[in-house]
């Protein structure tokens, strides 16, 4: 993994910021999609197939956000503390972190509505009310 102890933590935290991203950008390229007229499904597949092609779209969407579950067994408040506890390495190490820290209010928002037990998929939640569509299929 790496010589300095703390190694594995640190890509853990990263690894799950990553995760945490594409959830959040793909939740509003979704939503976006939707509010436009965009079938999810056919959304999905092009997706898929093309450069915007992330964990979310490969297998969140389709297991936890079209059919409405939202429970793809990640819960929002262990994914903010994630990336809570990545931020603030970064800031230690005098990196900036400035989507890392969009996301971590939107997964904050996520916590205040849905609540810490609410899966992360929720955040897509958030972004379907503002728009006033939601991407299931």
């Amino acid at each position: 993994m790496g010589e300095k102890p703390g190694s594995a933590q640190t890509l853990k935290l990263v690894n799950n910021l990553l995760a945490a991203c594409a959830m959040a950008i793909s939740a509003e390229g979704m939503v976006m999609g939707m509010k436009a007229g965009l079938d999810p499904k056919v959304m999905i597949d092009v997706i898929n197939v093309s450069s915007g092609r992330n964990s979310a779209i490969q297998d969140k969407f389709p297991r936890s956000v079209l059919p409405g579950t939202f429970d793809f067994g990640f819960m929002t408040g262990l994914s903010y503390k994630d990336v809570r506890l990545c931020l603030d390495e970064a800031e230690a190490m005098g990196i900036p972190m400035v989507v890392g820290s969009a996301v971590r209010q939107m997964l904050a928002m996520t916590n205040a509505v849905y609540g810490p037990d609410s899966d992360f998929t929720s955040m897509v939640r958030n972004v379907e009310t503002w728009a006033g569509v939601e991407v299931r299929g």
